[in-house]
């Protein structure tokens, strides 16, 4: 399951955030952040994703 997380992540940022927290503060932070730009809202899911 994880690697396909990391796969949507990399695809879609919002989706991989979402599916890592649910709709909690930091998904609308990753969709605002993919919003704005593609990179700085994957940044952020690597991030989520790579916190326990």
């Amino acid at each position: 399951m994880e690697i396909i997380r990391i796969i949507i992540s990399v695809l879609i940022p919002p989706i991989g955030a979402f599916l890592k927290v649910g709709l909690g503060l930091q998904f609308w932070v990753n969709l605002l952040l993919t919003i704005l730009g593609y990179f700085p809202g994957l940044v952020h899911v690597i991030w989520l994703l790579s916190r326990k």
